[in-house]
């Protein structure tokens, strides 16, 4: 399978433009209500993130454990 994309430089930390719906916006601002103090639209999205690829990571992990263990 041949991915068709260019390679970006990315630094420390870089911006991105993301679109999102008006229906995710506020489903985003309605989890950010229930949490206590302020927490911006850009903490909560990178904390989501965060989790997401800590669980992708951690099943990917658990799958090369267990060919080892089975291999």
């Amino acid at each position: 399978m041949t991915t068709n994309f260019k390679p970006a430089t990315v630094r420390d930390l870089d911006r991105i433009n993301l679109r999102l719906s008006a229906e995710t916006f506020a489903l985003i601002d309605a989890a950010r209500a229930g949490r206590p103090g302020n927490v911006s639209r850009n903490t909560w999205i990178t904390e989501a993130i965060a989790e997401k690829l800590a669980r992708e990571t951690g099943a990917n992990d658990r799958r090369e454990e267990g060919r080892v263990a089975n291999g």
